[in-house]
């Protein structure tokens, strides 16, 4: 006896509730449903997005190896013809535009920027 308590023998806390063993089983198939559900879902999102990925690789090396055509023809000697369309259209963008005062850097290099501080 411990300061006028009576000790009883057993378990403490709290006692389990009697739950139905059926009803329990069925809870548990359920959640393993809803589990099985949900990773279902989540590779079928990680599929979607391997295969956007991959398409946007395989873009990014067409375009690749179109430059590099575009830079061993230009080291030949030879300027491509869709290079000379996109120059030959900056050319006709610049008069158009109201500020030719401070060209923009772009893509092409500085070949642009000394015809408008020439002209």
């Amino acid at each position: 006896m411990v300061a006028g308590k009576v000790k009883k023998p057993g378990k403490r806390g709290r006692k389990p509730a009697k739950i139905d063993l059926k009803a329990k089983l069925e809870r548990s198939r359920q959640s393993a449903r809803e589990c099985r559900a949900r990773k279902k879902l989540r590779y079928q999102y990680l599929e979607e997005l391997v295969s956007s990925k991959e398409r946007a690789i395989c873009a990014l090396r067409e375009e690749l190896d179109m430059y590099k055509q575009w830079c061993l023809a230009m080291d030949q000697g030879k300027i491509p013809s869709e290079i000379k369309a996109l120059l030959t259209g900056d050319e006709q963008k610049a008069p158009q535009s109201s500020s030719n005062k401070i060209p923009k850097n772009g893509k092409y290099g500085s070949s642009g920027n000394s015809q408008n501080k020439t002209s």
